[in-house]
């Protein structure tokens, strides 16, 4: 997931807007999307979110209002958000960024269904910063 795949598309434009909370992105193919930052901080590929194996992620939740505090670049196949509520470690690739483009209502689809699941609402606050599980091991 890190490089891009052979012939994937780049983005050819990035622009954050702060007051609607998307990032906006074309792409070299020619298609352009709007990805709210919501859905990269529930998304994010970090281990703090995808736990450390198939299921261990962790459910992410009031996430509606998190904001962009910075996009830094990484190389050039990713960039790095910070997000308002202190979360910096996902690396998003032009691959992943394309994906969640791509499958908005699919991937908010999944999202409500593993709230319901859990019987939690998605404004719920977080329990308890760092509780990922990490210092464990």
């Amino acid at each position: 997931m890190a490089g891009l795949q052979a012939g994937a598309p780049t983005p050819q434009s990035i622009t954050v807007h702060g007051a609607s909370r998307v990032l906006e992105i074309g792409f070299s193919n020619g298609a352009s999307f709007r990805i709210p930052f919501e859905l990269m901080r529930i998304y994010s590929p970090s281990a703090e979110v995808k736990g450390h194996g198939p299921g261990q992620e962790v459910l992410q939740t009031g996430k509606r209002d998190v904001t962009l505090v910075a996009l830094e670049p990484v190389g050039n196949y990713a960039v790095k958000p910070v997000f308002s509520d202190g979360h910096d470690t996902g690396i998003f690739s032009w691959d992943l960024l394309y994906e969640l483009g791509s499958k908005q209502s699919q991937l908010w689809a999944e999202y409500e269904a593993r709230l319901a699941a859990a019987g939690v609402d998605r404004d719920a606050p977080m329990a308890g910063k760092g509780g990922h599980g990490c210092a464990s091991h």
